[in-house]
């Protein structure tokens, strides 16, 4: 009988989750996300008495170019930073290997992050008078993965230039949040940019599919900034297997 061949990315994303929840790193950046998150939500649910998710949605991009580069700016800094990075990429896996553990495991770290918020739609499925809509709902969801993966890619691609785990966030907030808020400067650009940065805005996508119209191009979008960031990060660590 043959034995099941191990999976090497596999094996390195279960190493790195195991990492994650030994640490209070984890659980202190899904105690302040909660917390925030939990303001957004509860702020319009009883001092503006909406019992909806909108405002929660509109801001969520800006929530995520914090918590996400505060998890993952240790996944390759930390590896670098304590001498573990020589063992790592001296084994016999691939580069992309690598990479793709590292970063599958810091995307289920950030969507554990984000998941009790499925539990914000029970009370507006209570108190709603006219119902919910589960277009935007499911719509709010669906991006806020997208936005995840994409935020994610950027985070592990930080942390694999530098061994600076404070270096490792700044540059990823700096990345996330210019994704983030470059629409909001449109209205000072001429009107030939404005398409052109509408495009790049992770927020104008987001926000498109939140409110349950699923477009291919935002989808798109996504996953390239997913694939650009994810493919960025292996060329880092093929730089630093020839630096061994």
């Amino acid at each position: 009988m043959k034995k099941s061949k191990t999976v090497p990315w596999a094996v390195i994303m279960k190493r790195e989750l195991c990492a994650y929840f030994s640490s209070p790193v984890a659980y202190i950046a899904g105690a302040l996300f909660l917390l925030f998150s939990g303001l957004l939500f509860f702020t319009a649910f009883f001092l503006v008495n909406r019992a909806e998710l909108r405002n929660f949605f509109e801001l969520l991009p800006l929530l995520f170019s914090f918590f996400i580069p505060a998890l993952t700016m240790r996944i390759f800094s930390e590896e670098k930073r304590s001498g573990t990075m020589e063992t790592l990429v001296t084994l016999p896996v691939r580069t992309a290997d690598i990479a793709a553990g590292k970063y599958l495991a810091a995307l289920l770290c950030s969507l554990a992050l984000f998941a009790p918020t499925l539990l914000y739609v029970v009370p507006c499925l209570l108190f709603a008078s006219s119902g919910v809509d589960a277009g935007p709902v499911a719509g709010g969801y669906m991006g806020a993965v997208l936005l995840a993966s994409s935020f994610t890619a950027i985070g592990v691609f930080a942390s694999a230039v530098t061994k600076n785990q404070i270096v490792s966030f700044f540059l990823a907030f700096a990345i996330c949040i210019f994704l983030t808020m470059v629409s909001s400067f449109a209205v000072f650009l001429p009107g030939f940019l404005v398409k052109a940065v509408s495009f790049v805005s992770a927020s104008s996508h987001f926000l498109s599919v939140s409110r349950g119209i699923i477009d291919s191009r935002d989808i798109l979008y996504f996953l390239s900034v997913t694939a650009v960031f994810v493919a960025l990060t292996v060329r880092a660590v093929s730089n630093s297997r020839k630096g061994y």
